[in-house]
């Protein structure tokens, strides 16, 4: 028993799919930009993290 289907019918399965890929689309356009925002605090709290290590423990230096 093979269904048969209308050219409604596809083109309503086609359209559902468009659909569907650009709601990928922009939920990864999404995720780009959270990631670009995750990057630049890590970057942000690494480079904070790094001067106070140095304003709590000065290097001397040997003469």
């Amino acid at each position: 028993m093979s269904i048969r289907y209308t050219k409604a019918d596809l083109e309503q399965v086609v359209f559902t799919q468009l659909e569907n890929l650009n709601a990928m689309h922009d939920l990864l356009s999404i995720m780009k930009h959270q990631n670009e925002l995750l990057e630049k605090a890590n970057k942000k709290l690494k480079d904070e993290i790094t001067d106070f290590k140095q304003k709590m423990y000065p290097t001397r230096h040997r003469r």
